[in-house]
């Protein structure tokens, strides 16, 4: 018998975020491990778990997620949209209150790309007068 899932799927810089809800008792799990051991800071930990928060589903999924590229920042985000998006499939009475809060907006700053001639995107080589 299949079980009741939504998905949802964030971005945010390099990094990709696949989010699964399941209905169940707040178990957040990311790359086969628990949130708090992948994210070791609270700050992030918060990041993702403020979609549920705000619509006080906390309790009510069970989240897992496939995050891959990118630094924990950007995973954290990416999280923390797919989580948005998931949320609204799930029940889309949410959308308004996910929407002004910013939470569905994908964030779209990426890393610049080097030029030739230079070290990185912008930075030039030190001058040297002789």
């Amino acid at each position: 018998m299949a079980q009741v899932q939504f998905q949802g799927t964030g971005r945010r810089k390099n990094a990709i975020a696949r989010v699964r809800l399941l209905p169940g008792e707040g178990k957040l799990v990311v790359n086969n491990r628990p949130l708090d051991a992948y994210f070791g800071k609270k700050t992030l930990e918060m990041i993702v778990k403020q979609p549920l928060n705000l619509t006080n589903t906390i309790s009510q999924y069970d989240i897992l997620a496939k995050v891959e590229g990118g630094g924990t920042t950007g995973q954290a985000g990416a999280m923390r949209l797919g989580i948005a998006r998931a949320l609204i499939k799930a029940d889309p009475n949410l959308r308004s209150a996910l929407k002004k809060a910013g939470f569905l907006t994908r964030d779209p700053r990426m890393k610049e790309r080097k030029k030739y001639g230079l070290r990185k995107a912008r930075r030039a080589p030190q001058f040297s007068k002789r």
